[in-house]
């Protein structure tokens, strides 16, 4: 018995008889509602048409005019003590995406196959896109026997067909079932007209198909749809899309990485009775013990079970917008509730449906299938589909339009969270150093802190961090600057200038800054650093000392200046991922300083600093 609806979509070339198929099996079953088989019939008269059990499914005016399924229909239905969700699908490839989003999430789906045409392009391209979307239960269905005689012989050819198209993407059908839609044999019951089949009907198959796992058995997802202020209260909103949880659960959120207790857990309506427990498909609110940042697209975990953080994603993609998918193109990437902006690092190869050829090229056409790599502005919190398909899967958005969607393959991936799963040394304790933060204060005259200086190549950052090194020097403070030049030739040399190693580039001097700040010193940490998550987590090890300060000049100033020429070869493709150029730069949203080198003077922009350190770590 499925206790949760098997969800099953129904897919095929059009006017293979999908529509007419679900008619069929809705009469034969008794699971019309009262009054609407004579409803159809009425329609059908006034008409002048005769009687189609497609018009059941078929709710649209332009559908029942133009013959077509443009829309996927969704209908309950249940037999004996089986529950099943039937999506109809659309099988022209006009509306191809409306198929992908019927058969998304989809425990099982049938295959229609027309006896006469045979497998067409569209079949195969849904075979593929079953596959893909990892629908593992098919039936595949030649339908229209009667069009054919009922002759063994066509079934047998077509069945081949497409066991062998099947076999070739490593699809396994259940069975491959010949029917008639339109007169019933071999739908729920076996008919007069099929003796020489014996397997079993299209029910009884479909009584073997089981629903997948409780959502609830599985590691936790809860997609942070909003934040509600009630009150003194920060209610974090949205629906948990896997796993459970409970109050006093220890909690994470990505990408920031921050762990918190569960201090409640509030439904609406609110009753009386606090919740203690809230389970997968349900729309709940939390509060934490403890407040930290969140915002929209955050995405909540257990601590022991958490998904990738990652800024590369290799993906396998369908492709339905109007304008090809390009190399070095930009697009949206929305997963469950976040919004990401990528970049098509590389495209693979595409695939080609019919006879699965890999071929290479630089764009993607509508309707093709293509392994892809997208980078991605900041970090992801994603899971492998074959893991957890509901963190798995994602849509990109052209312009204002969803153009295409894909799935996740974290194979060769690595996980760019840093947790104790990532640390090596063992066996290590923390030194109980016997001097305070506030006998060092008092011994230097001043509070130790990090001025973390971002801002694009050229915009000031070494020029004004050395002159203001000069000038809290001569003040007596202790003082040190860390940039590239005294970083990347020791403790970085090891790191080159992809995503991953400037992320931890940025990550290793943010704990140096720290280990100065923490001994007392005012360092002066003059990088680039473009990711707004980078810096993040460089404020996150030592957040007390941490001073985010935003060295501002625009592109085309930088550029002007150039004193070391990098704009110039950068331009010329001589250098890859250049700040500004040819990779991101995510400027600072709310700074606890701007320095504006555009429109004053070095001197001017040093003056403005050292007030700030006077101000915040000496007065």
């Amino acid at each position: 018995m499925n206790q949760e609806p098997l969800k099953l979509v129904i897919v095929g070339h059009v006017d293979h008889g999908k529509s007419t198929l679900v008619g069929r099996l809705f009469h034969d079953t008794d699971s019309l509602p009262e009054g609407k088989l004579a409803q159809i019939e009425a329609l059908c008269k006034k008409r002048g048409m005769k009687f189609e059990w497609s018009f059941l499914m078929d709710a649209l005016q332009t559908e029942r005019d133009q013959g077509i399924t443009i829309d996927t229909s969704r209908i309950w239905f249940k037999h004996k003590t089986n529950n099943y969700v039937i999506i109809d699908a659309p099988g022209h490839r006009e509306f191809l995406k409306n198929m992908v989003t019927g058969a998304a999430g989809s425990d099982a789906a049938l295959l229609l196959v027309d006896a006469e045409e045979g497998v067409r392009e569209q079949t195969r391209r849904h075979g593929y896109l079953l596959h893909l979307l990892g629908v593992r239960q098919i039936l595949v269905l030649i339908n229209k026997m009667d069009k054919v005689g009922y002759a063994q012989a066509r079934f047998e050819e077509v069945a081949a067909e497409c066991r062998a198209y099947l076999q070739s993407i490593a699809v396994e059908p259940s069975a491959i079932i010949p029917i008639s839609a339109q007169n019933g044999d071999m739908v729920v019951k076996r008919g007069d007209n099929l003796a020489w089949y014996c397997g079993q009907t299209l029910l009884e198959n479909l009584e073997k198909f089981s629903v997948a796992s409780p959502l609830d058995k599985l590691p936790l997802r809860l997609p942070v749809q909003d934040v509600y202020r009630f009150d003194d209260r920060r209610i974090i909103v949205g629906r948990i899309e896997s796993g459970a949880l409970q109050v006093g659960d220890t909690i994470l959120l990505s990408p920031s990485n921050h762990a918190a207790k569960i201090k409640t857990i509030v439904h609406w309506p609110e009753s009386e009775a606090p919740t203690t427990c809230a389970k997968a498909g349900e729309c709940v609110g939390i509060t934490l013990e403890d407040q930290f940042f969140v915002e929209r697209g955050n995405l909540i975990s257990n601590v022991e079970d958490a998904p990738i953080l990652t800024r590369t994603i290799k993906a396998r993609i369908f492709w339905l917008g109007q304008n090809e998918l390009q190399r070095g193109a930009h697009y949206k990437m929305r997963i469950n509730t976040a919004e990401l902006n990528v970049l098509v690092k590389d495209i693979v190869h595409v695939i080609d449906t019919q006879d699965l050829a890999e071929q290479k090229t630089d764009m993607v056409l509508r309707n093709q299938v293509a392994e892809v790599i997208l980078q991605v502005r900041g970090l992801a919190a994603v899971d492998d589909f074959s893991i957890l398909q509901q963190t798995g899967r994602f849509v990109l958005i052209d312009g204002y339009d969803i153009a295409g969607g894909g799935i996740i393959n974290l194979t060769d991936v690595s996980d760019q969270r840093v947790t104790s799963k990532n640390i090596k040394s063992r066996n290590i304790h923390g030194l109980d150093i016997k001097i305070t933060a506030e006998q060092r204060a008092a011994q230097n005259g001043h509070k130790g802190g990090i001025l973390w200086f971002t801002g694009l190549s050229g915009s000031g950052k070494s020029t004004i961090a050395q002159e203001l090194q000069l000038r809290l020097f001569a003040k007596n403070y202790q003082v040190y600057v860390l940039d590239g030049d005294n970083i990347r030739q020791g403790l970085n040399a090891d790191l080159g200038f992809s995503p991953e190693d400037r992320a931890e580039n940025i990550r290793r001097v943010g704990e140096v800054a720290a280990l100065f700040a923490q001994a007392g010193f005012i360092v002066i940490s003059a990088f680039i650093s473009p990711y707004r998550e980078d810096r993040r987590r460089a404020r996150m090890a030592a957040p007390e000392f941490f001073h985010n300060i935003y060295i501002k000049a625009g592109l085309e100033v930088c550029e002007q200046r150039d004193v070391k020429g990098l704009y110039k070869k950068a331009r010329a493709g001589e250098i890859a991922e250049f700040t500004g150029i040819s990779a991101p730069y995510e400027a600072p949203e709310n700074p606890d300083l701007l320095v504006d080198t555009v429109n004053f003077s070095v001197d001017e922009c040093v003056e403005q600093l050292v007030a700030y350190v006077d101000e915040m770590l000496v007065g």
